[in-house]
């Protein structure tokens, strides 16, 4: 499975590897964000595959979906108050995730806003909070429409 990885071969800058090998990078503009996929359906045909069958598969996107609204509301308010460990708790559990159900742009923007969580800029990461509320949107609805429907 193709999940985002953490490198610092661009002195500390986050990248997320997509099933084509392809390189985003945090400082990047939101049209090239862009560029990476809501939901790529390779990872979750590994997943299906890693899982022993599309069961598991399915039932894990449901819940994931399901959770959106809490995982971003709980996301926001550490955001909001500047509580730095559940923020981190929050945004580390939305990458791995998102990185699971195939969510490359969300989990970028996730590792991205884990590094301002982490560097304590809370104003720069209350702002990058819209487009990670945007995109889970968008990503949580392509996941229903591309893969949760047509195997549920």
């Amino acid at each position: 499975m193709n999940i985002p990885e953490s490198d610092s071969t661009d002195g500390g800058v986050p990248a997320v590897t997509s099933a084509a090998g392809s390189r985003a990078h945090a400082g990047m503009s939101s049209e090239a964000e862009e560029l990476l996929p809501l939901v790529d359906a390779s990872i979750l045909q590994d997943l299906e595959e890693e899982l022993n069958g599309s069961e598991l598969a399915i039932r894990f996107a449901r819940d994931y979906a399901a959770m959106w609204d809490l995982r971003c509301t709980r996301l926001a308010a550490a955001v909001q108050s500047q509580d730095i460990d559940a923020a981190l708790d929050a945004i580390i559990s939305l990458k791995i995730t998102s990185a699971m159900i195939g969510g490359l742009r969300l989990a970028w923007l996730a590792e991205t806003l884990e590094n301002v969580i982490r560097q304590g800029d809370f104003g720069r990461g209350q702002a990058l909070m819209e487009r990670v509320a945007d995109n889970g949107d968008r990503t949580v609805l392509e996941l229903q429409t591309s893969y949760i429907l047509r195997n549920g």
